[in-house]
């Protein structure tokens, strides 16, 4: 079971994947599509609010907010990624729940991102905010890190999250039954 959307002009065929016994998502992924991660990027930035650095979650929002970056003549964004690594010079962190995740995750914001972050204007950007759980933890760190949440942005909004005023999307993405009809 497929389900086919236009995403920034593009059309897409987006498998439907069962979450549990009662909801099935279509997942969306961005990797390794390079015409429809420069394609939103592109959209995205139309309509961005002002701001001085973007943050984006490890894994699937990295090639988002590179290319958002790239695009916008941005010399560094940064990212909350998912383990601390031996280069971080200290970490900040706060704990999600994601849908498309079957356990809490913690993500982590280097101490060194953060001191940059302090009093400046953080554009937060993600391929799909659905929850918004994932949303939120990223949030925490730019309140963490001293920054100013300028905006909120993601390619798809899904579920609850098609009716927040506080983010910006590209197009709407359905939940589905688990026969694939949509909720």
């Amino acid at each position: 079971m497929v389900y086919r959307m236009q995403v920034a002009g593009l059309w897409r065929e987006l498998p439907i994947c069962p979450v549990s016994d009662t909801l099935s998502i279509a997942g969306f992924v961005i990797f390794g599509d390079q015409e429809l991660t420069v394609a939103c990027a592109r959209e995205l930035l139309k309509r961005a609010p002002e701001y001085d650095y973007i943050l984006t979650a490890e894994a699937k929002g990295i090639p988002l907010g590179h290319e958002m970056a790239r695009q916008s003549g941005a010399a560094k964004y940064f990212l909350a990624r998912k383990a601390p690594k031996l280069y971080m010079s200290g970490v900040f962190s706060s704990t999600v729940k994601s849908i498309t995740t079957a356990k809490e995750q913690t993500l982590y914001l280097d101490v060194a991102d953060a001191d940059q972050m302090k009093g400046k204007k953080i554009l937060i950007v993600d391929d799909v905010i659905s929850t918004g759980e994932s949303l939120a933890a990223l949030e925490a760190l730019v309140e963490k890190a001293g920054g100013i949440v300028s905006g909120r942005m993601a390619i798809l909004a899904e579920g609850d999250a098609q009716d927040r005023s506080d983010i910006i999307y590209l197009e709407k993405l359905p939940l589905f039954h688990p026969d694939g009809t949509q909720m």
